[in-house]
């Protein structure tokens, strides 16, 4: 009979200290994921890139549930797909999603200063993605999105020729709406990725209250609109995720400090 229990060896002693680190503090960002509401299940993914290596990054295997993600659960691969560390997962064999593959390579070979990638398909942001308007600057949070970019959709992300687009759409940005399918975010930092995503899910949760209100929505003038999000840039004020994730830690480590395995 096939188990379906996990048993993951600890890969601490098998990585250098700084990838040790970094898988620590992408498990935390999948377990924060998961306990903001924002998972699909094993769906999705998160990656962060490997310190010292380059088009090197790390994935959760795909058939785990974000809130049973360890550091040590986490797969290494290259921006080929190449698998190049992972745990034995037993009868399990669990792999790597092939969507999954296709976006975060695309976006860490692209963007060196993209240190994590989040993407995501919440109920709110898949609303959103769907609605002609887009992502209004109706709330000072929403205001840091103002520049967001949006990726038509074309199906399964399966294909490699979408890179290019997705890529493009994508630019400078920290942010990119799916259209017809969700969010991605971005980050210098695990802890700032989280930062956006958190803070993209509020202003698409509310931007969707407001709508249902059927009421005239009030507007706000766009030098404003555009002040506002000069303010949230990083040339303007310290990094994203810097203050918030040591108390999220703390917050992971109370509730269940699992993820640290």
């Amino acid at each position: 009979m096939k188990s379906y229990e996990l048993s993951i060896s600890s890969m601490r002693g098998k990585c250098t200290p700084e990838e040790w680190q970094r898988r620590v503090d992408l498990a935390a960002c999948y377990r924060l994921i998961a306990l903001y509401g924002m998972s699909d299940m094993i769906a999705n993914h998160i990656s962060a890139n490997v310190p010292g290596e380059n088009d090197v990054y790390l994935i959760n295997a795909y058939g785990m549930l974000y809130e049973e993600i360890t550091a040590s659960s986490l797969i290494k691969v290259d921006v080929n797909g190449n698998v190049l560390a992972g745990p034995d997962f037993g009868d399990l064999n669990y792999g790597i999603n092939r969507a999954g593959l296709v976006i975060h390579s695309a976006i860490h070979q692209a963007r060196p200063d993209a240190q994590c990638v989040i993407h995501t398909h919440s109920w709110a942001s898949m609303a959103i993605s769907t609605l002609e308007c887009g992502l209004l600057p109706l709330t000072q949070t929403a205001m840091r999105f103002l520049k967001i970019g949006y990726h038509d959709y074309m199906g399964v992300v399966l294909n490699d020729d979408e890179k290019e687009s997705l890529i493009k759409d994508l630019g400078t940005n920290e942010a990119l709406i799916l259209r017809n399918h969700g969010a991605l975010v971005t980050g210098r930092s695990i802890g700032e990725a989280f930062n956006w995503m958190h803070r993209l899910e509020l202003s698409c949760v509310s931007q969707l209250a407001a709508m249902a209100c059927n009421s005239p929505l009030r507007q706000v003038s766009p030098a404003v609109q555009e002040e506002t999000w000069n303010n949230y840039q990083p040339g303007t004020r310290r990094p994203y995720g810097q203050m918030e994730w040591a108390a999220l830690l703390r917050k992971l480590d109370r509730l269940d400090p699992g993820y640290r395995s």
